[in-house]
């Protein structure tokens, strides 16, 4: 049975960036108790960036139940970051943190080293980590901000995706988070929603580059989704009433994107590349 999750308007609540599960209220459903596995990635190795928190948690857990070991590659949010390891190891899988920042090119080369080292290889690769800000101004948006938007964003998927294609074989999948502002930006996200259009066109090129070696590449579109960024980054208002925009009057849980995520690791999904998911609460993706 679909369980009941909450719906705006849901109370103000600010914090800082980048945020906290701990603090959100009602607290996210990482799938801690919902998700169930059946061993669709048995055995597989797994890089996970921003798998702390928010659909990067989601998607640890249900990798983790699917039998996959996970590097988590995260900011500094330590808490966060022990829960999730001892959720994966719950699992009997191996769980393999590293913090660090990801704008820089030698530490996501240094991610992908570990995973290698610590895991045995790399046979999935979730790029999902980002930074987001609201402004309603483009002269509200400095020269730094929009730079920090892009090197963690798209810059950072670059230089993991680099790092970890010569450690991948055939039959790897590489999954990237996009957003359903790839094709409808939010004004107020522009730098933001710039990136997750570049994010998409990567994807598009990037299946087509690597097609050759047999690996994968996709993308997810989530629409409005309760995670930490939210309350850490948007406006009273958008936080109180997010997700009442979509057809299910909701913001979608983290855990209700795991299915995509998982379903696009798959080695059973092996004639599917170059494509996005989009998992938007009923609004067409166009």
């Amino acid at each position: 049975m679909p369980i009941d999750y909450p719906k705006p308007p849901y109370p103000s609540q600010k914090q800082p960036m980048p945020g906290s599960t701990a603090k959100m209220d009602p607290r996210p459903d990482h799938g801690e108790t919902s998700y169930k596995g059946s061993g669709r990635l048995k055995g597989l190795k797994a890089v996970i960036t921003g798998g702390d928190s928010g659909i990067g948690r989601a998607v640890a857990i249900a990798y983790a139940r699917e039998g996959a070991d996970v590097l988590i590659s995260y900011l500094s949010e330590i808490d966060d970051a022990k829960e999730v390891k001892a959720l994966i190891e719950e699992e009997g899988r191996k769980a393999v943190l590293m913090p660090g920042d990801i704008q820089d090119a030698n530490h996501c080369r240094a991610v992908i080293q570990k995973a290698v080292d610590e895991l045995g290889g790399i046979d999935i690769l979730v790029n999902n980590a980002a930074h987001q800000a609201t402004f309603e101004d483009i002269g509200d948006i400095s020269d730094e901000e929009w730079e920090l938007t892009f090197k963690v964003n798209i810059h950072a998927m670059f230089y993991m995706t680099k790092a970890a294609v010569p450690h991948m074989k055939s039959g790897s999948a590489i999954v990237n988070t996009a957003s359903v502002n790839s094709d409808m930006p939010n004004p107020i996200l522009l730098a933001y929603a710039t990136t997750k259009g570049a994010i998409q066109n990567f994807t598009g090129g990037l299946a087509q580059m690597l097609a050759p070696k047999g690996i994968r590449v996709n993308a997810v579109a989530p629409g409005p989704i309760w995670t930490p960024l939210i309350p850490s980054t948007m406006p009273d208002d958008a936080v109180r009433n997010f997700g009442k925009q979509v057809p299910i009057k909701r913001a979608g849980q983290p855990a209700e994107l795991a299915t995509a995520y998982v379903m696009l690791a798959d080695p059973l999904s092996s004639y599917t590349s170059g494509t996005t998911v989009a998992v938007t609460g009923g609004k067409p993706f166009i």
